[in-house]
């Protein structure tokens, strides 16, 4: 009988191919592990700028407010009466449908992207936009939103116009593609510049698709369309558009 002898594995030859194939798979891992880790280190970078930025607006809501409480005290002392500075900011509700609309107040409910009944906008309050309220005002209502009802809509409600889609603002990252180029990376930068009514007011309101809000329980006037000093809702309703919005949101 002929003896065979089982080769070892030095004695048998790879085939090129498949060496190169190893050596690709090998660099790949490598190279996959590599990204994995900056992205992660990137991730946690920005994490922990986000935080530093939330924490600054918050000191930065808490002095002003204290300010606010020092400057009325300082006039109480003095005999005198405190005014405080005008309002730069709005938050309008449509309250009627389109029905008898004028061609001028259709233009402008348009214009300012109210097309339904209990849509809600920011609107920047200057010459302009008061005389465009000014037309619009028995199919609006509207007033001076705090603090806590901007965080609270744009948390609750708040949706972004992504390539003339509709988005949930469900991660930061939607915020920064759209309005990384204007330093608003994280929905508290979003909050902040609608809030302030900050120099990139205009892109970020544009950028949040108009609030869908739900009808308040209980919340409407007999005559709804009175003017709100009259007994109804429309119209400048100012510090109390707040509690309007928490019953419809």
């Amino acid at each position: 009988m002929v003896a065979y002898n089982v080769p070892t594995v030095n004695d048998v030859l790879v085939p090129e191919t498949l060496l190169k194939k190893q050596k690709s798979d090998a660099k790949a891992v490598e190279t996959l592990a590599a990204k994995k880790a900056e992205l992660r280190k990137a991730k946690i970078s920005k994490r922990r700028e986000i935080f530093k930025r939330a924490k600054n607006y918050d000191a930065e809501y808490k002095a002003n407010e204290k300010n606010e409480i020092r400057l009325r005290r300082q006039a109480k002392a003095l005999g005198n009466y405190y005014v405080p500075a005008q309002e730069k900011l709005v938050f309008v509700i449509r309250i009627r449908g389109i029905n008898n609309i004028a061609p001028k107040p259709r233009k402008v409910l348009t214009l300012l992207r109210l097309l339904q009944i209990n849509n809600g906008v920011f609107v920047r309050l200057n010459k302009a936009t008061s005389e465009m309220l000014q037309l619009i005002q028995p199919y609006v209502t509207y007033g001076y939103p705090n603090q806590k009802t901007i965080r609270e809509l744009i948390y609750k409600r708040g949706y972004g116009k992504v390539n003339k889609s509709r988005i949930p603002l469900y991660d930061n990252s939607i915020v920064e593609q759209a309005l990384g180029k204007y330093n608003i990376i994280c929905i508290e930068d979003l909050i902040h510049e609608i809030a302030t009514v900050g120099p990139h007011f205009k892109e970020a309101s544009n950028f949040l698709w108009p609030f869908k809000l739900s009808n308040p329980n209980n919340m409407w006037r007999e005559r709804k369309f009175l003017n709100y000093v009259e007994g109804g809702d429309a119209g400048n309703r100012e510090n109390f558009i707040n509690n309007l919005v928490q019953a419809m949101n």
